[in-house]
């Protein structure tokens, strides 16, 4: 089942230096990020491989996991919070401020066989439109 992590960061006067190290197994192999106003449900699927690990690093949105068996919801507000979802975690991202920036890490790169589309069944959420 997905996982909060707190990433270490340093303060100072300068500035915040927030660090990302080792949540995921393997390498990162793919990066992205999903922002501007408007946005609505994002995801609506697991995978066969992939785990992600996700940053809101500017505003919020809300995460909605299920594994089969429990389904959590979580809010992300801090750039220094990660969530990481494994591959059996069939999620979906909405409730985006109209300033958010969701950073997604990923340790495959895309494929769109890895990708399982069909939600658990009792999943809250049933379709997601993405482009």
């Amino acid at each position: 089942m997905a996982r909060i992590f707190t990433l270490e960061t340093f303060n100072s006067v300068s500035g915040n230096l927030t660090v990302y190290n080792n949540t995921l197994p393997g390498d990162i192999k793919r990066v992205f990020y999903i922002h501007g106003g408007g946005i609505g449900q994002r995801g609506g699927h697991r995978h066969h491989k992939a785990w992600n690990a996700l940053i809101c690093l500017v505003g919020q949105c809300h995460v909605y996991v299920q594994d089969g068996q429990r389904e959590e919801d979580y809010t992300l507000v801090s750039p220094n919070t990660c969530l990481v979802l494994e591959p059996k975690d069939w999620h979906v991202m909405d409730q985006f401020s109209e300033d958010a920036v969701l950073l997604v890490l990923s340790n495959v790169s895309y494929d769109k066989a890895d990708y399982i589309d069909e939600p658990y069944p009792d999943c809250r959420y049933t379709s997601v439109n993405n482009p």
